[in-house]
């Protein structure tokens, strides 16, 4: 049997040991890790370089900062495994399942030798979007009577796939509806914060050049405010782009399944002995 394709073997999550999710889906624990390791490692770096303007922004501006850039992290994590499970999937339609020429008809008959054919390209192809659905239905033949029932099955197929992919980004449209509400929170925050330090000004009864240091305390609240804000709708337009980017590219994966499908089964397939009877 060859090992060139292989999901327990090459899916950038189960290399590592974890269990990961079925199809373009993400698990759990390797995005979650991401997170960390990015998170740590960002603001690690911006404590180098903490006299600079940017990295003010991110260390001095309360806690808002942290949970937006851990989320920030998380859902690129989730990203990165899906644009890999992608490419995945999509080395599998370079397969050839069926001989070439047109000699070669698919009937119930010959069905068990595609199966065959498919269990000797991957080692485990209930995991691949298309064997699934190409195992699916080459099984169901006997029971169908006419081509047309066929096509309905790779639709229902389909249309289970694509299911399947709007809630693949379930998390990750979670986390960007979450992002600028952190920043909606920092703003709050810091609107507070500047306008307690502006009561306290007006309360005491200082010089003025205390009133100038006092109100250092108000522009920061300020700061705070604005400045979360920013950072929290900049990040979650960064990833709106490239989660818009990756839903293309799993939709474009699920069309060129599904005329893999067309091409390789309906196109090649013969149910003699219905057809026959409504012939006659």
């Amino acid at each position: 049997m060859s090992d060139a394709l292989s999901w327990n073997k090459q899916d950038v999550e189960r290399k590592l040991g974890l269990q990961g999710g079925r199809g373009t889906n993400a698990g759990l624990v390797l995005p979650l890790g991401i997170a960390m390791v990015g998170t740590v490692a960002f603001f690690g770096v911006l404590t180098l370089f903490r006299q600079t303007r940017f990295a003010a922004m991110f260390l001095e501006r309360g806690l808002i900062p942290y949970p937006t850039i851990f989320l920030a992290f998380w859902s690129l994590g989730i990203l990165f495994v899906k644009r890999a499970k992608t490419a995945q999937h999509r080395r599998a339609l370079s397969c050839q399942l069926l001989p070439e020429g047109v000699a070669f008809v698919l009937t119930p008959a010959t069905a068990d030798t595609v199966v065959t054919e498919v269990y000797s390209i991957a080692e485990d192809p209930e995991e691949f979007i298309v064997f699934r659905r190409v195992l699916t239905t080459l099984r169901s033949l006997k029971n169908l009577g006419r081509v047309g029932d066929v096509n309905e099955l790779l639709r229902s197929l389909g249309e289970r796939d694509e299911s399947a992919l709007q809630t693949s980004f379930a998390t990750i449209q979670g986390f960007l509806w979450c992002i600028p509400v952190l920043g909606f929170i920092g703003t709050v925050l810091g609107l507070s914060q500047a306008i307690g330090a502006f009561g306290e000004l007006l309360e005491d009864n200082v010089e003025l050049t205390s009133v100038v240091q006092s109100l250092k305390g108000v522009t920061g609240g300020l700061s705070t405010a604005f400045e979360t804000t920013l950072i929290a709708l900049v990040i979650a337009v960064i990833l709106q782009l490239l989660v818009t980017s990756q839903r293309k590219n799993e939709e474009f994966l699920l069309d060129d399944i599904s005329e893999y499908c067309l091409r390789n089964i309906i196109g090649r397939l013969r149910i003699l002995e219905m057809e026959e009877v409504v012939d006659t």
